[in-house]
């Protein structure tokens, strides 16, 4: 799943080399945590949100049954 993520976010990132991912598991979920650069922000949030709304829902749509539930965080490199 981490892969569909990868692919996605590259997609609409300029700054490839500047892309983090954070995993945390839970008993029942896994938290994805994406951090950006601040020029790559709004290219992977979209207008209003909707490219980061399109990724949880693929994400949400490519997760098996009965599997532990992802979140997919879109947040600023420090």
């Amino acid at each position: 799943m981490l892969d569909l993520i990868k692919y996605i976010v590259e997609q609409f990132a300029e700054e490839k080399d500047q892309i983090e991912y954070k995993v945390e598991e839970t008993e029942d979920e896994i938290n994805v945590s994406v951090l950006l650069a601040d020029a790559d922000m709004g290219k992977v949030i979209g207008k209003q949100g909707k490219i980061a709304k399109a990724l949880r829902t693929l994400v949400r749509a490519a997760t098996p049954r009965g599997s532990k539930k992802y979140n997919v965080e879109i947040k600023e490199k420090a």
